[in-house]
């Protein structure tokens, strides 16, 4: 992906990490492809593309860049839920991957970015997904209340984006008004 960047645009000056999937696998009884598949996407995954993307800023000196990670507020707290735990816990990864992030942008004498956005409950395929065997459990999650649209999210990265130089956005924690944790 990364070379196909390279190629078409000369490289990457902002890199926003979208990815993220979880599995209904709780800590006593998961199954150990389930974790593994969400280690994958929502840590390892995040990790590669952030050291590409910084890779290709670095090789083509640009310094102020921004890297973005879209966490979740599961990355923030635990919801008493065994379906979510293992997921959280990938998330709150990726809270102290973005804060670890910033620390070595720092330490790299370097103006690039890092920001972590982390919303709560977004209406998207992600509860379809987790919930594939339970339709009424998925189409409950978006029904309790409004959830927050993908149009949320993009905008907190609109604003995180538009900030001066020399401001440091470290993570934006946004939910729906209704959501309670």
């Amino acid at each position: 992906m990364f070379a196909a960047i390279k190629a078409q645009h000369k490289g990457v000056d902002v890199c926003i990490n979208n990815a993220g999937l979880a599995h209904p696998e709780s800590l006593l009884n998961g199954k150990t492809s389930g974790w593994k598949n969400m280690l994958d996407v929502n840590v390892l995954a995040l990790c590669i593309c952030t050291r590409e993307a910084y890779q290709s800023m670095k090789e083509r000196n640009i310094d102020d860049g921004h890297i973005i990670n879209i966490n979740s507020m599961s990355g923030h707290r635990v919801v008493p839920s065994a379906d979510v735990h293992f997921y959280s816990s990938t998330k709150f990864a990726v809270t102290a991957l973005t804060e670890g992030l910033r620390q070595e942008l720092r330490e790299a004498n370097t103006h690039i970015r890092a920001t972590c956005i982390s919303p709560g409950v977004v209406e998207t395929e992600f509860a379809p997904r987790l919930y594939r065997d339970n339709a009424d459990k998925a189409a409950a999650t978006y029904t309790k209340f409004k959830p927050l649209d993908a149009i949320d999210v993009a905008n907190s990265v609109t604003y995180v984006l538009s900030a001066p130089p020399h401001v440091q956005i470290g993570d934006i924690q946004m939910r729906p008004v209704e959501q309670v944790s």
